[in-house]
């Protein structure tokens, strides 16, 4: 690993249109990626998308696809800017940082020292916890209410009246108080407003011109459209077949929290300048990308990968390829890799387009290892009987596990873990190894109706009727009340 430029040795529609760098150093032909990307568009009906590629210190990949309005046919360029939503977080983690090597600012000191206006209850809150999303504080935008500029005032008044919902440190749950009160701490300690101190302190330095904060009441030049498949009928949120449009409003006092719009170029140029020190000192890196803790120790964050929460930064902590990763509204994300130097920006606008679900897959083109077919991802254990099998057969599944488990009587495969396994070879269309995996579950957990389902489903889908239906047979002689099994034996017979 080279510590000069990445952080000092820490460790931890749809047309296609691209623009690799010339000097690129890409590891795989670059059209191939392109078309990784142009059929994650299609599967999810995403309009447009923006990727940057940062590897080994330079930016070695810029591409656009799709389009940023559809109404116009308009396309999606490298200069079209897209709504972050809380990406926003982790430019405000830097923001603090830097007012802490300032010396202005002490992460474990009580929010109160800071702004003793606050109801009494809230004073005892560190800032780190109001960072990490583990203050207890009652949440400004709950899900069943909107805060508008209409409304803000009240609101405001209106949550300080309410109760912790559970004492500090206590629990991991993400909260858009929290990120009120660190604009409001930032406002306070640098002497101007939080969006002019993330201009200053950060735009500026990188040279970001078209990164703003704001929402979709600003007219921004090359500004991208909102879309969504989700609407509400009578209060029920339902998946819909037409793409819809979607308005964010951001008012100024939850900005922090997730009102920033930008491109991924400039993103990228961020975070070159986050490696190359130009923002923070090294040591206030590894602070910045250290999860936070609860009261027992543990870490709490998202789930699935996103395992940790730091300051402002979603955390993916794992053996293999660990990485720092923001994501926001479910249709922007930002990994880096520290171990790897490698950074991906992808920018959407598509909400549940969720491209932290696939941008491990982005990193693969450029870090072998890190391919779907070598198991990456799966617990260790898992791998590496994933990696035996892929020389000897996937029929053997059974048999290595006997011998294995004949050698070392501690040797486990949690149910969990090779379902999992089985629907990522489902993914990867590879469905015959999948059955073999999922036979494999179903002698380990012969009484799990689960096991049977997830074989059932998998024959179904290889076009073997007799298999499918003895499976769900047997589902529901394990669980008489599966629906599914009901449904799909009437299908079939």
């Amino acid at each position: 690993m080279r510590t000069s430029t990445w952080l000092a040795g820490i460790g931890l529609a749809l047309c296609l249109a691209t623009s690799p760098l010339r000097n690129a150093r890409a590891a795989a032909p670059a059209d191939s990626l392109d078309l990784f990307l142009k059929a994650k568009m299609q599967q999810l009906r995403i309009p447009g998308l923006q990727l940057a590629v940062v590897r080994h210190g330079k930016i070695v990949k810029l591409a656009q696809y799709g389009l940023a309005n559809v109404q116009d046919s308009v396309p999606v360029i490298t200069q079209t800017r897209f709504f972050l939503n809380s990406i926003t977080k982790a430019f405000v983690g830097v923001a603090v940082m830097q007012l802490v090597e300032a010396g202005k600012l002490d992460l474990a000191a009580p929010v109160g020292r800071y702004l003793p206006e606050l109801p009494t209850a809230w004073h005892p809150v560190t800032v780190r916890q109001l960072l990490t999303h583990t203050s207890g504080l009652p949440d400004i935008m709950p899900e069943d209410a909107l805060v508008t500029e209409n409304n803000e005032t009240a609101a405001w008044t209106q949550v300080q009246t309410q109760p912790l919902d559970f004492p500090a440190g206590q629990q991991f749950a993400y909260n858009q108080t929290n990120y009120l009160l660190l604009g409001r701490l930032i406002d306070q300690l640098s002497g101007q407003p939080f969006a002019q101190f993330i201009r200053q302190r950060q735009l500026d330095v990188v040279g970001m011109p078209r990164t703003s904060a704001g929402d979709a009441h600003d007219v921004l030049p090359h500004g991208a459209r909102g879309y969504t498949y989700t609407q509400y009928v009578n209060g029920q949120r339902r998946r819909s077949p037409q793409l819809r449009n979607l308005f964010e409003v951001f008012p100024p006092s939850v900005r922090p929290a997730a009102g920033m719009s930008s491109t991924a170029e400039e993103m990228a140029h961020w975070l070159l300048a986050l490696q190359q020190g130009r923002l923070l000192q090294p040591a206030s890196l590894v602070t910045l990308w250290t999860p936070g803790r609860l009261n027992d120790g543990s870490q709490r964050s998202f789930g699935g990968k996103l395992t940790g929460y730091a300051l402002g930064w979603p955390t993916v902590d794992r053996p293999e390829h660990p990485a720092v990763a923001p994501v926001g509204g479910g249709r922007s994300a930002v990994f880096l890799y520290p171990q790897d130097e490698l950074a991906i920006v992808v920018l959407t606008n598509l909400m549940g387009a969720n491209p932290d679900t696939y941008i491990d897959e982005i990193a693969s083109y450029y870090i072998p290892d890190m391919r779907p077919a070598t198991g990456f991802g799966l617990p260790p254990t898992l791998r590496a009987l994933h990696l035996q099998l892929r020389q000897q057969g996937f029929s053997h599944a059974l048999e290595l596990v006997k011998k294995e488990q004949k050698k070392n009587a501690g040797y486990q495969l949690p149910e969990a873990d090779v379902n999992n396994w089985g629907y990522a070879l489902v993914k990867q269309h590879q469905l015959r190894d999948a059955v073999e995996v999922f036979k494999l579950n179903v002698s380990l957990n012969p009484k799990s109706a689960n096991t049977y389902d997830s074989l059932a489903e998998t024959y179904q889908e290889l076009g073997n009727k007799e298999l499918a239906v003895r499976n769900y047979k047997q589902v529901l002689k394990l669980d008489p009340t599966s629906q599914n099994a009901v449904e799909q034996l009437k299908k079939l017979q």
